[in-house]
């Protein structure tokens, strides 16, 4: 009777319920219903947002994993059918799927230290954001980005210390936690000055910006110590490079197409702009100033 009656009911109601309630199931439901509707009406980016914050819900939590696995229709559309979803829109012309492509083709021709430098640029644009995010419950890790940042800098041009080698671990694990703790999915959210607030859930898109940061965290630790124990380093990896343009955010506000959303298409700009920085022969000064003017930036205002 509970499911009947939950899918008579408009999902965006079933949403705020189901929060309010901590209904967990419930709410991967409902967002998984509002992904099938959007879907089905052809507009790709929303059911890519919603989808894949109903696949975050029910991989993070154990319980309404558990029910999927039992409940053999649960499992059939949530698991299956909403994976099945997944991966056909991964195939679809859209910016979540396009850009981080051209990026990965222009990172063939950079040195390692260049890819590494572009997306250390990237992550110095979310250090603000990180800053109001971290006041949240359960999500002070995002407040730590600037330090972790600053600390990676630094790494390049001489050793790090074992006290900050180890609290860039425990900011890289407590990374990788945060999108399977309530906290990420919960509904907390901060202000945005002339905009629509924005939602922990948001850095939800484009593989997850919580996920992006832990690998780039990791990537980083892994070469630090391969420098000390002289082994081979890890490869750079350029996703990344993509963290600061939040897709999620812009579609579920309703901003409009992707592409024309000035705060995205400045992004993009960004993005474009440090790729013939990093290959213009800069100096590490360079870079650090370039930094700190990047973790002073708002990306989420139309004209920061």
């Amino acid at each position: 009777m509970f499911d009947l009656f939950q899918k008579k009911k408009d999902p965006r109601e079933r949403l705020e319920k189901c929060l309010e309630k901590k209904d967990w199931d419930g709410l991967a439901r409902a967002y998984y219903d509002l992904g099938v509707a959007a879907m089905d009406n052809g507009d790709l980016n929303s059911a890519v947002l919603w989808l894949n914050r109903a696949d975050t819900i029910y991989s993070a939590t154990d319980d309404v994993y558990q029910k999927a696995s039992k409940n053999r229709l649960f499992h059939k559309e949530i698991v299956s059918d909403c994976s099945g979803r997944i991966g056909a829109l991964e195939d679809a012309p859209l910016l979540y799927n396009d850009t981080p492509s051209e990026i990965d083709e222009k990172a063939e021709g950079l040195e390692d230290p260049q890819i590494r430098i572009w997306g250390l640029l990237s992550i110095a644009r979310l250090v603000k954001l990180g800053e109001r995010l971290g006041k949240l419950p359960g999500c002070e890790v995002l407040g730590k980005l600037g330090w972790a940042l600053d600390t990676m800098l630094k790494s390049f041009q001489e050793p790090v210390t074992q006290t900050e080698y180890g609290q860039l671990m425990d900011i890289c694990n407590a990374l990788y936690e945060l999108g399977d703790s309530e906290a990420f999915y919960a509904g907390g959210q901060v202000d945005v000055p002339g905009g629509a607030p924005f939602q922990v859930f948001d850095l939800n898109g484009m593989m997850g910006v919580h996920l992006e940061l832990n690998g780039y965290l990791d990537n980083h630790l892994r070469l630090l110590s391969a420098l000390v124990q002289k082994q081979e380093p890890p490869a750079a990896e350029s996703s990344i490079v993509g963290c600061a343009l939040l897709p999620d955010y812009y579609v579920r506000t309703g901003a409009g197409k992707l592409e024309d959303v000035p705060q995205i298409r400045a992004e993009q700009e960004r993005i474009e702009d440090d790729f013939q920085f990093v290959c213009s022969g800069i100096t590490w000064a360079q870079v650090a100033q370039r930094v700190e003017e990047y973790k002073l930036l708002d990306i989420l205002q139309e004209n920061p």
